[in-house]
């Protein structure tokens, strides 16, 4: 697991990417401290870690990272720990579109091109 400081490049983000699923990387962002964790075969162990230092549980929100895939496909908004009925979102999807874009501007200020 790593909760990023620095940026990373997509070429780095896909070598990542073999240690648990070849194409893919599990992240969490929390959007308020605007940090980013990834690499982790769970999205909940990487939100157990953020929790670990001092993330707020409603600021943190799960998806996945496609190294190879154009900019659209790039991030998928699916993670079974976006299911909060009381903070509005009853999907594994993030629904509110502020939140989302949120966790795209972290998403670009750590994985560059």
């Amino acid at each position: 697991m790593l909760i990023l400081e620095t940026p990373i490049n997509k070429s780095e983000l896909a070598a990542i990417a073999a240690n648990f699923y070849g194409d893919m990387v599990k992240a969490v962002a929390d959007i308020d401290k605007e940090i980013l964790a990834i690499d982790a075969e769970l999205h909940a162990d990487l939100e157990r870690e953020l929790l670990n230092n001092g993330s707020d549980q409603e600021s943190l929100w799960g998806f996945n990272l496609y190294p190879d895939a154009d900019e659209e496909d790039f991030i998928e908004f699916d993670s079974l720990i976006n299911i909060r009925p009381r903070q509005g979102n009853l999907s594994r999807d993030v629904e509110d579109p502020s939140r989302r874009e949120k966790i795209v501007t972290i998403t670009k200020k750590f994985i560059i091109d």
